[in-house]
C-alpha cells in the first residue's frame, strides 16, 4: 500500500486543518430503530459553492463499512477498518477524495457486522454487544484558504440497505430488487474514542481474478464450478435475470471421493451467497464477507448460462511480493505456489489459520512457525507490526499470551510455541528488515512473557506444565497434528514438558538478543538464560521422538549434537524417509539435518511423495498447503469433518529451509555479514533458481548441475559472503558465475 500521498495530506492538514487527527471531534451515531439483521446505510448531503483544493476523509466503523461518495465507492479496502482488538485499538481509514467531491455531496456509509459485531466474535463480551455504529470527518479545504469540516453528529440519517444480511462466516443476503426509501434518524452514541488509532498495517483489497476452468455435473446433480485453485475471497457473477429470481450459492475447497460437493469441513459456517435479483442486467459480489473455496455450487441459479459469467476474487492483505522460487522439479515449483496462496488466503489483515470454516482465527503458533518463509514469500513488515500490536493489547497481566490474537474466543491460557509469537515474530521482523523499532515496541512484552513461563512451573529453569495453586495451568498442544500419536489424536508423543521447556530456553535467548540490540541491561535474563540451559541438559538427556531431536540440535540444547543428529538421521530413514513431525517439529526438521551433515536425508523428505510429505498433498491434487499431512488420504477419504482444513499454511513453512538452505540465501540485518549465501546442491534437483528483493537490494542464488559438477549464478546488491564448495569469498554488490 502506497501512503506517500497522505504523507504531505497530513502534514497539510494540521497546519491549515487541523482536521483528521481531530476525528475525535466527531461523535460516534448509531441507529435509533432496531432494523434487525439489515446492514444500516448512514448518509449526510451538503453543498459546496467553492473550487475545492483538497478533500479528505477520515472513517471507522464499529463493524466493517464501505464508503461511498456520490454513489463512488471510496477507496479499494475490503472489510475496512480492519480486524484488531477492537475495545483497545480500532483502526480509523483517511482517503483523499479530492476527486470525488463535487457541488453536491452526498456521503455515505454501509456497516456490516464483520469480525466486530458477528458470530466470529460472539464469545468475546462486550466487544461483541457492542451496537453498530460510525464516526467519520470529511474535511474540505478551498482554493481561497477556507474550510468546511462535516462531522458525523445528529443531523445525518440512515436508511436500510440492500444488504439484508452478512457475516464472515455465513456468507451475505442481497435483495438487489428492493428500493429503500424509508429514512430513519441516528441516535448519538456514548462510545470511548481512545482505541481510535490510524491505520497501521497494510489494508485488505481485491487481488487475482480467475476465471472457472470448468463445469462439473455430479453424481447427484449438482452444478458445480471449479475455479482450479483454493483461495479466500468471493464470486462475482453476472447475470440476466427476473425480478425477484432467487441464486443461490455455496462454497467448498474439495469434493468428496465420487466427485460430491463437500462442505461438512467447514463445521457450523454456512458460507452462502442468497441474492434476489432486479430485472435485467446485474452484477453482484459480496460486501461484508469472505469465502475459503475452489469451488461453488450453484444451489438456485437460472439453467441458461455461461462459465464467463462467473469470476473469482482472491482477498487478501495488500503486501508487496519479495520472493520466487523455481526449480526442475514442477511439484516443488506446486509446493511453493501452494504456500503463497495459502499466506494469500490467510493474511487477511491478521495472519490466521484458515480462511474457511467457523473459526479463521489469529492464532500465535501458526504465525510465529511461518513468520520467516512470511518474510521471504512478502514484505510482511507492517502486516506484521501491526498485528503484533494487537498481541500486546491481549496479553494477560501475568504476562501469558493467548493463543489466538484477537482473542475472540476469550481464551484464558498460554501454551508454550503459541506464546512464544511474542518473542520469536518481533526478533524475525528485525532481522530480514533491520529496523529495531519493532523490539523496542515489544521489548517489556517479551520480557512479561519470560517472566509468566518463570513464575508457571513446578521446576524452577525449566516450563513444567502447571501450577495449580496459582490457577496458571493451560494444556500445551503439544507437537500439534503430530503423526507419532495415535490414529485420530490432534498431539504428537513428544512430552508437553520438554517442548515447554525448549521454548522457555528461546525466548528468553531472544530477550536477551533483543535488550542488548537496544542496548539494555539484560543480565538477569543472560543469568536465566545460562541456568535453564544448563537444567535443560541435566533433565532432558534422552529425547524419543523426531521432534524432540529436531529441538535439541535446532536450539542448540545437547552437548552430544553427532550422537543426536544421527539417531535422528536413522529414525528417518528407518521410517522409510518420511517424517512424523507436527506444527512444531516441522518447521526444523529440514535445517537440522542439512546443518549436521545429512543434506541427502533433508533432500529425501522434501522430494518424498509417499505419505505423509508435501509432495503427497501435490499428488492429491492440493493447490493449497494442508492442515493434515493426510487431509484426504490414498483411498480419498477424508481425514475428519472437525478440523481438516485444505488451506492451512503452517508446514508451508519448509520454503524458508529451500531459501535459507537450498538456495542459501540469508538475510541477517542483526549480522556483520548481512547476505551469506552457501547453496546446498542434490542432483536429484537438476537446478534452482531463487531470488528475493530484500531492505538491500535484489538477492539472486542459482545453480544447476552440468557434466557431473555445479554451475553457480549469484547475485548481491551489497557486501556479501558467498561459500562454494568450502571456499569463502567476499564480494561486493554484482553477478558471479562459480
Amino acid at each position: 500500500m502506497d501512503n506517500s500521498w497522505l504523507d504531505g495530506i497530513m502534514s497539510t492538514y494540521k497546519i491549515t486543518c487541523g482536521g483528521g487527527i481531530m476525528i475525535t471531534e466527531s461523535l460516534w451515531i448509531g441507529l435509533s430503530e432496531n432494523l434487525g439483521d439489515i446492514c444500516p446505510e448512514f448518509f449526510r448531503t451538503i453543498k459546496t459553492n467553492k473550487k475545492i483544493k483538497k478533500a479528505v476523509l477520515y472513517v471507522t466503523a464499529i463493524g466493517v463499512y464501505e464508503a461511498h461518495i456520490n454513489g463512488k465507492r471510496v477507496g479499494k479496502f475490503v472489510l475496512a477498518p480492519g480486524c484488531t482488538v477492537y475495545g483497545k485499538r480500532l483502526q480509523y481509514q483517511v482517503y483523499d477524495v479530492t476527486d470525488m467531491v463535487s457541488d453536491e455531496v452526498t456521503l455515505s456509509v454501509t456497516v456490516g457486522t464483520g469480525w466486530y459485531r458477528g458470530r466470529i466474535s460472539e464469545k468475546y463480551g462486550d466487544v461483541h454487544n457492542t451496537p453498530c455504529a460510525v464516526i467519520a470527518e470529511l474535511d474540505i479545504l478551498y482554493c481561497d484558504g477556507t474550510k468546511d469540516v462535516v462531522r458525523t453528529d445528529e443531523k445525518w440519517n440512515v436508511r436500510k440497505s440492500n444488504i439484508l444480511y452478512s457475516d464472515i462466516y455465513d456468507g451475505e443476503v442481497y435483495d438487489a430488487s428492493l428500493t429503500n426509501e424509508t429514512i430513519y434518524g441516528v441516535s448519538v452514541l456514548d462510545i470511548d474514542k481512545k482505541a481510535l488509532v490510524m491505520q497501521e498495517g497494510e489494508i485488505v483489497c481485491e487481488h487475482e481474478r480467475i476465471k472457472p476452468k470448468k463445469l462439473i455435473i455430479s453424481n447427484k446433480g449438482e452444478r458445480i464450478i471449479d475455479f482450479g485453485q483454493n483461495i479466500a475471497g468471493y464470486i462475482e457473477f453476472s447475470v440476466n435475470a427476473k425480478d425477484g429470481e432467487k441464486i443461490e450459492i455455496s462454497h467448498a475447497e474439495v469434493l468428496d471421493s465420487e466427485g460430491n460437493f463437500y462442505t461438512e469441513n467447514y463445521r457450523s459456517a454456512k458460507a452462502k451467497i442468497n441474492y434476489t435479483c432486479k430485472n435485467g442486467s446485474q452484477s453482484y459480489k459480496p460486501h461484508f464477507t469472505f469465502f475459503g473455496f475452489r469451488y461453488i455450487r450453484l444451489d438456485k441459479y437460472p439453467e441458461n448460462f455461461n462459465l464467463d459469467d462467473f469470476t473469482a476474487i482472491a482477498v487478501y492483505s495488500d503486501m508487496k511480493r519479495t520472493g520466487y522460487i523455481k526449480c526442475s522439479n514442477s511439484k516443488i515449483n506446486r509446493l511453493f505456489e501452494n504456500t503463497i496462496w495459502s499466506q494469500r488466503g490467510n493474511f487477511i489483515d491478521v495472519p490466521t489459520d484458515c480462511p474457511q470454516r467457523d473459526e479463521r482465527m489469529g492464532w500465535t503458533g501458526d504465525a510465529q512457525v511461518f513468520a520467516k518463509t512470511a518474510c521471504y514469500n512478502y514484505n510482511v513488515k507492517r502486516f506484521f507490526e501491526k498485528w503484533l500490536r494487537d498481541v500486546c493489547a491481549e496479553q494477560f497481566s501475568n504476562g501469558a499470551v493467548p493463543d489466538i490474537v484477537p482473542n475472540f474466543w476469550n481464551l484464558k491460557g498460554s501454551s508454550t510455541a503459541w506464546g512464544d509469537a511474542i518473542t520469536i515474530v518481533p526478533w524475525q521482523i528485525y532481522k530480514m528488515y533491520g529496523d529495531t523499532n519493532v523490539l523496542r515496541e515489544n521489548f517489556e512484552s517479551m520480557k512479561k512473557w519470560v517472566d509468566f513461563i518463570t513464575n508457571d512451573t513446578k521446576h524452577e529453569f525449566l516450563w513444567t506444565c502447571k501450577n495449580e495453586d496459582k490457577g496458571l495451568w493451560k494444556k500445551h498442544y503439544g507437537d500439534w497434528l503430530a503423526l507419532d500419536a495415535p490414529m485420530g489424536s490432534y498431539k504428537g508423543a513428544s512430552d508437553d514438558d520438554f517442548i515447554a521447556s525448549v521454548f522457555y530456553a528461546y525466548s528468553t535467548y531472544l530477550l536477551v538478543k533483543t535488550g542488548k540490540v537496544l542496548g539494555y541491561d539484560v543480565k538477569k535474563y543472560e543469568t536465566l538464560y545460562e541456568n535453564i540451559v544448563k537444567t535443560f541438559k541435566q533433565k532432558y538427556n534422552f529425547p524419543k521422538t523426531q521432534t524432540e531431536h529436531v529441538l535439541l540440535l535446532y536450539f542448540n540444547l545437547n552437548d552430544e549434537k553427532e550422537k543426536i543428529a544421527s539417531a535422528l538421521n536413522d529414525m528417518i530413514i528407518q521410517n522409510g524417509n518420511k517424517l512424523e513431525t507436527g506444527f512444531v517439529g516441522t518447521p526444523y526438521l529440514l535445517h537440522v539435518l542439512s546443518d549436521n551433515g545429512y543434506e541427502k536425508t533433508a533432500y529425501s523428505l522434501l522430494l518424498q511423495e509417499e505419505y505423509p510429505s508435501w509432495l503427497y498433498e501435490i499428488n492429491h491434487g492440493a493447490t493449497t498447503i494442508w492442515e493434515h499431512w493426510d487431509g484426504i488420504n490414498d483411498s480419498g477419504q477424508f481425514w475428519s469433518s472437525d478440523m481438516n482444513s485444505y488451506n492451512h499454511y503452517a508446514y508451508g513453512s519448509v520454503l524458508d529451509w529451500i531459501y535459507e538452505k537450498a538456495a542459501e540465501i540469508k538475510i541477517d540485518c542483526d549480522s556483520n555479514d548481512k547476505i551469506v549465501i552457501e547453496p546446498v546442491t542434490d542432483s536429484r534437483v537438476e537446478w534452482l533458481d531463487v531470488s528475493v528483493d530484500t531492505v538491500m537490494g535484489n538477492v539472486r542464488s542459482a545453480w544447476k548441475y552440468e557434466n557431473g559438477s555445479v554451475r553457480y549464478e549469484i547475485t548481491v546488491p551489497s557486501d556479501a559472503v558467498i561459500k562454494i564448495s568450502g571456499k569463502e569469498y567476499k564480494v561486493k554488490k554484482g553477478e558471479y558465475m562459480f
